[in-house]
């Protein structure tokens, strides 16, 4: 949608342009995925370099040489540093971002040393595995995620990430909650299968190509909305699912509108969404009445 977006607003026809700054946009998504992983290790990691040093120091205090390491021996955070997959998809997509920040790590360690939540938990000294993965969600949701100057360092780091970040973060919630104990952690795919990858192109590619033919198939169901006042979002978001209904008889008609009634909200006008649903669920009863709705497999309708 905003690949579409930036083309009209650019007055662009470069459609291989276009196409792959979208596949890069998709394939850096997996890059924040893998920066905001590192960051729980590197907090980790911090942690266990400063009690290092300070076990070693000349005037080293009692507290300074029998260290509370329930911290750094946090078994889900452990998981992550002993991960494979993990290990080897950092090294793949050259990610070095707080290696070349630590700043940012020694910020988010202070931030959560001085929480509640870090309080709570270090006040004993016994590691069990419900509450390691408790608390690394806690901190990871209430510490890390609203961390201001992270957003900012993100932002400005790759500008497509700030729509990215709130879906990047919801995922890692999911997977942090599935981890058990002994077992290694996985990094996700980005794509299910080669198939969920060609999607993204047919789509754009074929919304693109078709624009004015699918733009007839909504034109005379707004009689009383002159179609220049139609945001332009709008426009593109019927044009998409007009073309998810009609030329991918894999996608369930109500998947495709729910996903679309959702992208109208996150980025149209407050009304959007009701407007965009009236005219979705007529032309669904016209397409169907008219035999032009082809969707293979049972429970597509």
């Amino acid at each position: 949608m905003q690949s579409i977006y930036s083309m009209h607003q650019n007055g662009s026809d470069n459609l291989e342009k276009q196409e792959k700054f979208l596949s890069h946009s998709i394939d850096s998504m997996f890059d924040l995925y893998l920066i905001m992983l590192s960051a729980l290790i590197e907090v980790r990691n911090s942690e266990s370099d400063f009690i290092e040093k300070s076990k070693k120091k000349h005037l080293s205090t009692q507290e300074e040489r029998n260290p509370n390491l329930k911290f750094v021996n946090n078994a889900v955070l452990m998981a992550l540093e002993e991960s494979n997959s993990l290990s080897i998809a950092l090294e793949n997509r050259k990610i070095n971002n707080w290696s070349l920040n630590d700043d940012y790590i020694l910020l988010l360690l202070k931030d959560i040393k001085s929480s509640e939540i870090y309080q709570k938990y270090m006040s004993d000294r016994e590691n069990k595995f419900a509450d390691d993965k408790q608390f690394v969600l806690d901190i990871f949701t209430d510490v890390i995620v609203p961390n201001e100057k992270l957003y900012d360092y993100l932002e400005d780091y790759k500008l497509t990430w700030v729509d990215d970040i709130p879906l990047v973060n919801t995922q890692l919630q999911k997977e942090l909650k599935a981890i058990e104990p002994g077992q290694e952690f996985r990094v996700s795919k980005l794509y299910k299968d080669e198939e969920d990858k060609e999607f993204v192109m047919h789509l754009f590619r074929r919304t693109i190509l078709n624009e004015s033919e699918l733009a007839k198939e909504y034109v005379d169901k707004t009689p009383n909305w002159d179609s220049e006042r139609i945001a332009e979002i709008d426009t593109i978001i019927l044009k998409m699912a007009i073309c998810e209904f009609l030329r991918f008889p894999s996608i369930p008609v109500k998947v495709t509108i729910n996903e679309y009634l959702e992208i109208a909200k996150e980025y149209s006008t407050p009304k959007s969404s009701i407007f965009i649903n009236g005219i979705l669920d007529n032309l669904v009863k016209e397409f169907q009445a008219s035999d032009k709705l082809k969707k293979a497999g049972r429970g597509l309708l």
